[in-house]
């Protein structure tokens, strides 16, 4: 595995590269937004944010180094319906941190405390999940398509055997987890277009895999829940 993991070093360096440009983004995003670098609550969550990211780069690290190249960008067989998936996901997510700081600035609807703290667990939690649903799944890839060039097979183990899609459960933790964080109620509504989005790409996604890749079918009647054990 370590001689393997040689071939994906350069491919870690970009990701690294790509999250220091991330982290800039948000950071303007947040406090341009703000008016002020005095915004307490956006410098813990960045700090949070770097600590849990962290923690899964040296996780995917150790357990599947090749997702730092697949990962990077959509790869060859996408789906085409998945790219505007994906756009409306990111954007909706971003526009949380923009809101957020409006919200801090105008002082529209913040948030008690208690709601804050919730806010940080459901963002550890999401983290927590995404990245065990990545270092299980080798097929956790940023766009829906049948990965006939690397052995694509249904994954049932892990997080996998309670639900279908804890990436996507995760997700949506880590987006309500954030603007907890942030102490704002209003950037919950960017929260909902991502739900919105993402339940729409689970049904096209789960039809495509039903559809062509073989046991997804079986695996459905298996593991009945999409998102959450006994509600979806």
């Amino acid at each position: 595995m370590a001689d393997a993991r040689q071939d994906f070093v350069p491919d870690l360096y970009r990701s690294l590269g790509s999250l220091a440009v991330t982290l800039l983004i948000m950071a303007v995003l947040l406090f341009g937004a703000a008016g002020t670098l005095g915004w307490t609550a956006a410098w813990w969550y960045l700090a949070l944010f770097v600590v849990v990211i962290a923690v899964a780069i040296v996780y995917l690290w150790r357990v599947d180094p090749e997702l730092f190249s697949v990962r990077r960008r959509p790869q060859a067989g996408s789906k085409s319906w998945d790219l505007a998936y994906v756009v409306v996901t990111v954007v909706s997510f971003a526009a949380i941190l923009p809101i957020a700081g409006f919200d801090f600035r105008f002082n529209w609807q913040q948030l008690p405390a208690p709601l804050i703290w919730l806010g940080y667990l459901l963002f550890i939690a999401g983290f927590w999940l995404t990245s065990w649903a990545q270092g299980v799944n080798r097929h956790f890839e940023v766009t829906v398509r049948i990965q006939t060039d690397r052995g694509h097979k249904v994954i049932d183990t892990g997080p996998y055997a309670v639900i279908r899609h804890p990436g996507y459960a995760g997700g949506l933790a880590l987006g309500l987890g954030t603007a907890l964080a942030l102490g704002s109620l209003v950037a919950i509504l960017p929260v909902l277009i991502c739900l919105g989005a993402l339940v729409l790409r689970t049904l096209a996604e789960e039809a495509t895999l039903a559809a062509d890749l073989p046991g997804y079918a079986e695996y459905m009647r298996k593991v009945r829940f999409r998102w959450v054990p006994g509600i979806w």
